[in-house]
């Protein structure tokens, strides 16, 4: 898989306009500040193809991006405060629509701030991805503001908050610097072979 050649595909405003899945689904979720969109650009090279703000809850939509055979999905940030109750709303069941659905899931990554103790939201969604069977891990995102120590201390924190079993897999990441880019398309490979 050439994580260099991903293209831009389609956005959705609501699940029942998705398309039927026709190919291995790598879904990315998180809360509308954990960096998702920058995340995205780091791991496929690429500056401008997800788009990036200083605005937090700018991803109001489901984007696809196409890589050779496997779909990676970017899914609306979720808990942002400053829009409205109806858009929200819409935002909650574009999430839950796209899992309700009949998809290829291949991989879920979890996106989670390594600064801070995961949000309620966080551990719903961790939950509900641990319930409903979906292969996930979690990439904690913006490790660049920690010392190394610092991450390991939070990794093992939030490990614990989140109650993960020894075998769920978690990946300190830094989009700034590129760390756990690597490990990130090893798991992604992994998941679609």
């Amino acid at each position: 898989m050439n994580f260099n050649n991903v293209t831009y595909e389609r956005s959705f405003g609501t699940s029942e306009q998705l398309e039927p899945s026709t190919a291995p689904e790598i879904a990315f979720a998180g809360r509308s500040n954990v960096g998702k969109s920058s995340l995205l650009n780091k791991l496929f090279n690429r500056k401008g193809l997800a788009k990036v703000s200083q605005t937090p809850g700018k991803t109001a939509t489901i984007n696809f991006f196409d890589g050779s055979g496997v779909k990676f999905v970017d899914l609306p940030g979720y808990g942002y405060a400053k829009v409205s109750k109806t858009e929200k709303a819409r935002w909650s069941e574009l999430i839950e629509g796209y899992f309700n659905q009949e998809r290829e899931f291949a991989l879920v990554v979890s996106l989670i701030d390594i600064r801070h103790d995961p949000s309620d939201l966080d551990v719903n969604m961790v939950n509900f991805l641990r319930e409903a069977d979906l292969p996930f891990v979690v990439a904690l995102t913006k490790a660049d503001k920690l010392s190394r120590q610092q991450q390991m201390k939070q990794k093992a924190a939030i490990k614990r908050q989140l109650a993960l079993d020894s075998d769920t897999l978690m990946v300190v990441t830094s989009s700034a610097k590129g760390d756990g880019m690597d490990e990130l398309r090893g798991l992604i490979r992994d998941a679609v072979a």
